[in-house]
């Protein structure tokens, strides 16, 4: 079945183009939605986590918590046992567009779910769940340089 990392992709594609599209009056740009999410869900995390938790490498997670910080979304904290660790934080202004990106991802399930029963979309997100759980364990791996044997 060649299809199903295709669909999924545009999925994803189509999902960030909107939330791109509708976040710049927030003055949100090219995806630093899933960043903050992530932040105000996960106070105090570390740009490793970050990065570990929406599956980027370590330069792309530096440059969006570089560009939320300049615009006032999200603040670090030096940690207070090791002051080379920096935490993150959300701002207010953070705070505040969170609600606003919450009620946008929860519109787009509810259309992206539309005409499945609940049953259904257990069965999808379970199913995703499991796929992601594959897809980690090569991304592991190439991440730590390695080349995977086609």
């Amino acid at each position: 079945m060649k299809g199903i990392l295709r669909e999924i992709g545009m999925i994803a594609r189509a999902l960030d183009s909107i939330s791109n599209i509708e976040f710049k009056e927030h003055d949100l740009t090219k995806g630093q939605y899933l960043y903050l999410v992530r932040i105000c869900e996960n106070k105090g995390i570390i740009q490793e986590k970050l990065a570990e938790i929406i599956k980027v490498d370590r330069t792309t997670t530096a440059r969006a918590v570089k560009k939320l910080e300049m615009n006032g979304f999200i603040k670090k904290r030096e940690d207070q046992h090791n002051k080379k660790i920096k935490k993150l934080f959300p701002t207010e202004k953070g705070k505040k567009v969170y609600p606003f990106i919450i009620r946008e991802n929860d519109h787009s399930n509810k259309v992206a779910l539309g005409g499945f029963t609940e049953e259904e979309a257990e069965t999808i997100f379970h199913l995703l769940q499991r796929v992601r759980r594959n897809i980690e364990v090569d991304w592991e791996f190439v991440k730590k340089g390695n080349k995977r044997n086609y």
